[in-house]
């Protein structure tokens, strides 16, 4: 199954019963404003998902900024959006997938494959001339059953057991000067793990938040190819998801994700 959709091809299944829509658009300095926007206007039949409140559960001492969510308290918000077995949901934000790549990453790892990020994101939407609601649609009775993945995700225990093995690479998804401690706006430690390598989120996409060209994304990782596996980590295992879409938009399935990430490695 493809791993994104155009605007247009939304625009065709907007009626279609087996199509459910997340808005994921968050902002990390405004919490609220992510939710204001969907308020104020999202893609017809969209439910809002929040990065903080579905997305991740609460902070604790380790675990980082964004914990995994609630497997049980996401599946019932994912059934309320209508979603089963069969549905093909939508993930979309206005932030080069660094939300929505959660969303995707997210229901991967609870078993559902059906999921797609909306490429180009609500932008595109927008310059494309699609229509657009301040409506919010009602609870429906969907049936989501998880079956999680554990594989897909590692801890700070496996990150240390095995990023120096051979056929091992870890990824840090961060900009290049947060990895190299230059800059550090949000964590209270500046630096990355030792022996990641840097591949920065935001190369996945142009400017415009649409995906790279698949032969651009298969030269970026053409060194990873063949490795066993590749952890993938970032600030709290947010953006490090749109690293791990464009692995697999490439065809390399070896990619997990280190969920607590940067920040859950400094708080040992």
């Amino acid at each position: 199954m493809a791993h994104s959709i155009t605007a247009a091809w939304l625009y065709e299944h907007l009626d279609d019963s087996q199509v459910a829509i997340a808005d994921c658009r968050f902002s990390l300095t405004d919490p609220q404003l992510g939710q204001q926007q969907y308020q104020t206007s999202h893609i017809p039949g969209a439910y809002y998902l929040d990065l903080n409140r579905d997305l991740s559960s609460p902070v604790g001492e380790h675990g980082g900024r964004h914990p995994l969510p609630d497997t049980t308290k996401l599946a019932a918000k994912l059934s309320a959006m209508g979603i089963n077995s069969q549905t093909t949901v939508v993930a979309y934000d206005d932030s080069r997938f660094a939300f929505a790549a959660r969303l995707w990453w997210l229901l991967r790892y609870l078993g559902h494959e059906r999921v797609v990020v909306l490429d180009g994101g609500f932008q595109g939407w927008l310059a494309a001339g699609y229509p657009t609601t301040a409506d919010i649609p009602v609870a429906k009775a969907g049936k989501f059953v998880p079956n999680l993945q554990p594989g897909q995700v590692v801890d700070v225990a496996t990150v240390k057991a095995r990023k120096d093995l051979p056929g091992v690479v870890l990824v840090d998804a961060r900009e290049g000067d947060r990895y190299r401690g230059e800059r550090e706006p949000i964590d209270p430690v500046v630096g990355h793990i030792p022996g990641a390598v840097n591949y920065p989120w935001q190369e996945v996409t142009d400017t415009q938040g649409y995906l790279k060209p698949v032969a651009e994304q298969q030269q970026r990782w053409q060194n990873l190819a063949s490795t066993e596996e590749v952890i993938v980590y970032c600030g709290s295992g947010v953006t490090a998801c749109v690293n791990l879409l464009s692995l697999e938009l490439v065809g390399i399935s070896t990619g997990k994700l280190y969920a607590g990430s940067w920040s859950d490695w400094i708080s040992y």
